[in-house]
């Protein structure tokens, strides 16, 4: 990858800022690790992630929709993982996910797919560089992008599922309301779901 003038140590500090606040839910934990600050950098040293297993665990459909129509997303906060059923119902998924820092930045309720995009750019939004307004105004698609590969827009104004290059989101509280996949997982859901693919987040 080509140096852009984001090369520097102001960017790199920005990445790691990121990487501490956008995201989605995963794994439930035995023990509570602290959150991350959203707007300054994850500490140098992770915390031991404790995670039980007994809680990721496959669930059925009917309770959450009446329908698969053009397929469904269910995603669950508490225990940190998103579910997918396809329309024909063929294939199920489940997928550990990184989740918001507090339940104050958690959106819950019923929405859907309204745009996919393969190698999303980024941009904070008007709140974030406010706070911050050192960050850049815009982050092109690549490896520094806090997006990761994928991108599934949902119809919530700033809300998406999406993949992150930091593996160390996922299964965390780690996002400022976004849902959050390892790259290959957000491709795989890329591929299987459609403009209009029903989300629902509890």
């Amino acid at each position: 990858m080509s140096k852009s003038p984001f090369n520097t140590p102001t960017r790199r500090g920005f990445i790691a800022g990121t990487a501490a606040m956008l995201g989605a839910p995963a794994l439930a934990q035995t023990t509570e690790e602290p959150a991350f600050d959203s707007l300054r950098p994850a500490p140098e040293a992770e915390p031991a992630v404790r995670r039980n297993i007994s809680s990721f665990r496959s669930v059925s459909w009917e309770p959450y929709f009446s329908n698969l129509r053009k397929g469904a997303i269910l995603v669950d906060v508490t225990s940190r993982a998103l579910h997918y059923w396809s329309e024909d119902q063929s294939v199920y998924k489940l997928f550990p996910s990184s989740v918001p820092l507090t339940d104050e930045l958690t959106k819950r309720g019923r929405t859907s797919i309204v745009r996919k995009v393969e190698g999303p750019s980024w941009s904070p939004t008007p709140n974030m560089l406010k706070r911050n307004p050192e960050w850049p105004a815009y982050i092109p698609p690549g490896p520094d992008n806090p997006l990761g590969t994928h991108a599934l827009y949902l119809s919530w104004k700033y809300y998406r599922i999406h993949g992150t290059h930091d593996t160390r989101k996922i299964g965390r509280q780690s996002s400022n309301g976004c849902i959050g996949l390892y790259n290959e997982h957000i491709a795989e859901l890329f591929s299987m779901t459609k403009v209009g693919t029903q989300v629902l987040l509890i």
